[in-house]
């Protein structure tokens, strides 16, 4: 089994801008990679890994809710290729810094409990195991490790009030233990997740909602709209009144509600984007919203958020990053957070994606770039593809798309399964071509 690794190769010194070093002890000489893109043929397991790290985030947010300890835990998710088989704990484990002092968090947790939970603290390079609880299926009960932690002190009461289906971590947290703070905001504000696919409904609201208030990010992203080459020359925040059919279904809804709060909601703006476009002999045209293509939707729905991330330098995990968007704009978003003057605070990026395109050594280090693929069974394997030892000069471009690193569908026969193979193909081809 892999593990998604974003320490930057030691042997690798390209591209020094798209690492991320740190001066604090505890961390001296270590660099990460600020983005990296996950490849993989449809239905190979891509985006499971970053539900996998959202699954576990969502635990740690919501985990100290729990009141009844019978209630299922909703993020685990049994593996559906093998009904009938013993269902086995689904396990976490994430390395993170959260201020300047790196972590190791460990969840393995079934639906009805949590077998495992740990975590570690590397405050000045030594290991301290702040805490480790295992179920012990004899007993009926949890052993807690270790009796005296360092960096760490033990609550036994509190141990014992934090039922099976809840993290401990969270309980704590909820209870005021203020050191263990820092990892819990970690994964409550520092990680972002972002479905960008084609069945996402990403909306407009954050970007709209800066240029509404005219905010420190609103002239950021009117420049940023102005260079994106879709001929827009400026961009505000309009009142829209919805038609009175809307309306009136909105008032069916709402019927239930409090007085004050339906006079809230008739009181309520309804807000809309207008993008000023370049026209002809140098007119400055307004389109209505709807006229506006699905890449411009897409890309004024990015480009607010895209923006926040990076000057709070978040760690943001993104499924299908091309939707809707031509992939030199995919480039151009890309480069900003390997650009230290546009990312300041270390933002990361985690990202799947089919554009071969992005597979350049002027972008991409090849320690950034990974791939899933899925074996006869069903089961997802992981891989980077530094694997491969691909040569200096080699085109990563060609090499992917012919298949030599995986992360690609294997349809020798097509969709109909009545064509000839590929090689077949290349050598009836090359029987054809004349002798020279």
């Amino acid at each position: 089994m892999s593990t998604l690794n974003l320490a930057a190769s030691s042997q690798d010194k390209t591209l020094p801008d798209n690492c991320i070093s740190s001066d604090s002890p505890s961390l001296a000489g270590k660099r990460w990679i600020k983005g990296l893109a996950l490849y993989g043929a449809n239905a190979s397991g891509k985006t499971t890994i970053l539900e996998a790290f959202e699954a576990l985030a969502d635990m740690v947010k919501t985990s100290a809710k729990m009141t009844d300890p019978k209630e299922p835990i909703a993020q685990i998710k049994p593996f559906a290729l093998s009904p009938g088989q013993p269902v086995s704990p689904t396990a976490f484990a994430v390395v993170f810094v959260a201020d300047d002092v790196r972590y190791e968090y460990r969840v393995a947790a079934t639906r009805e409990r949590i077998w495992h939970e740990s975590l570690r603290a590397f405050p000045n390079k030594v290991e301290q195991l702040w805490f480790s609880r295992d179920w012990n299926v004899v007993a009926g009960n949890y052993d807690w490790t270790p009796e005296q932690p360092s960096g760490f002190r033990r609550d036994t009461q509190l141990e014992g009030y934090t039922l099976s289906n809840t993290l401990f971590l969270s309980r704590a947290v909820a209870s005021n233990r203020t050191e263990l703070e820092p990892v819990f905001r970690w994964f409550k504000d520092r990680v972002v997740f972002m479905d960008l696919s084609a069945r996402s409904q990403m909306g407009v609201g954050y970007t709209l909602g800066q240029l509404a208030e005219h905010t420190p990010l609103s002239s950021r992203i009117i420049e940023l709209l102005r260079h994106a080459d879709l001929g827009v020359t400026s961009a505000k925040a309009i009142e829209q009144r919805p038609p009175t059919k809307d309306l009136k279904d909105l008032e069916e809804l709402t019927a239930h509600l409090p007085p004050e709060v339906q006079d809230r909601l008739r009181e309520e703006k309804w807000l809309q984007p207008e993008l000023t476009h370049r026209g002809s002999k140098a007119a400055e045209v307004a389109l209505p919203w709807p006229l506006e293509s699905a890449g411009t939707h897409r890309y004024f729905s990015l480009v607010g958020p895209w923006l926040d991330i990076l000057s709070n330098g978040y760690t943001v995990c993104i499924d299908e990053l091309e939707t809707s968007m031509h992939p030199l704009m995919v480039r151009e978003l890309l480069r900003l957070f390997f650009c230290p003057k546009e990312n300041p605070k270390g933002a990361q990026i985690l990202f799947t994606t089919h554009n071969p395109l992005l597979l350049d050594a002027t972008l991409l280090r090849r320690d950034q770039v990974w791939f899933t693929e899925k074996d006869a069974e069903g089961e997802s394997h992981l891989y980077p593809l530094t694997d491969y030892s691909p040569r200096k000069g080699e085109s990563l471009v060609r090499g992917y798309l012919a298949g030599r690193y995986g992360g690609v569908p294997f349809v020798p026969a097509g969709l109909s399964g009545s064509f000839p193979a590929a090689e077949t193909l290349e050598k009836s081809e090359a029987e054809m071509e004349p002798n020279e």
